[in-house]
């Protein structure tokens, strides 16, 4: 209940504001002093961490977001941006032997909302000829949910309240992550002035992100002890999911207190994507 909680906050968010920007754009239909931009944008996301740890880009996974930019200026703009977007990865997909006996994976929805700054390099002016085209870079700061699930004999189970860390029998002084991290957008793009009221862009950004667990991975392996069996006697759901070993080889298992993941590198997701935005203009009444 937590979690879908704060998933459904992020999901409202999301909702409000593609509603305030389609009442940008209604209101801006008459207007000709371009004050400013929304838009969309479809891409990729691909996800860096203890899982891909060696940043393969080998698994992109579907994008999607919306924008409203304010500019100050020819080049500045603070742009307030949300975004949907899914990551995952598999051990399986590693050359490194560890890894592959490991043999852990995880998929996750993304639910994202920020605020960033855009410093143009040239000057944007939308409508001069002179002035069509820049690259930008952006930095921001934003929150986003995730709630990282495997399968398991084409069983889909959500990793977080496994504790498959031993997290749920406090193993170390472990407690449940939180479903929620910090962002940090940091990347470049190009911008090019398509029509009197539609721009063109492309930009690939970079999350760095305050948490170890978007995929579920991060310390060590808290052994088969802190996952009592079921009242059938047969392991947990839990247990067969903190250590995968055994799919790999039947005859190894990893003891309590061996490396699982590296606590000392934060996860990270990547956007690349392609967006269209609408000039929006104030209306100034026609000198009589």
């Amino acid at each position: 209940m937590h979690i879908l909680i704060k998933t459904t906050y992020v999901k409202r968010i999301f909702i409000l504001t593609a509603f305030l920007f389609s009442g940008f754009f209604v209101s801006a239909q008459d207007g000709n002093e371009i004050i400013g931009e929304f838009g969309f944008s479809v891409g990729a996301a691909h996800y860096f961490g203890d899982l891909n740890n060696r940043a393969n880009i080998n698994r992109p996974k579907p994008a999607f977001g919306l924008f409203f930019r304010k500019q100050f200026g020819n080049y500045i703009g603070m742009r307030v941006s949300a975004h949907y977007a899914q990551v995952g990865y598999a051990d399986r997909y590693s050359k490194n032997e560890f890894q592959k006996l490991r043999n852990l994976s995880f998929n996750s929805n993304i639910w994202e909302f920020a605020v960033q700054g855009d410093f143009n390099f040239y000057k944007f002016v939308p409508n001069d000829p002179n002035y069509l085209f820049t690259p930008y870079v952006t930095l921001g700061i934003g929150a986003f949910s995730y709630d990282p699930y495997t399968y398991i004999k084409g069983q889909k189970e959500f990793l977080r309240p496994l504790g498959t860390e031993g997290q749920n029998a406090n193993y170390e002084g472990r407690s449940q992550y939180s479903t929620m991290a910090i962002c940090i957008p940091f990347g470049v793009g190009i911008k090019y002035n398509f029509t009197e009221k539609v721009n063109l862009s492309f930009e690939i950004s970079n999350r760095f992100t305050t948490t170890d667990y978007l995929d579920d991975v991060s310390k060590t392996y808290a052994g088969p002890a802190n996952f009592p069996n079921t009242a059938s006697g047969l392991p947990s759901v839990a247990q067969l999911l903190q250590d995968r070993s055994y799919e790999v080889d039947k005859t190894f298992h990893f003891e309590a207190g061996q490396q699982r993941g590296n606590a000392k590198q934060k996860d990270q997701y990547i956007i690349a994507e392609f967006g269209v935005s609408f000039n929006i203009s104030n209306y100034r009444c026609p000198s009589l």
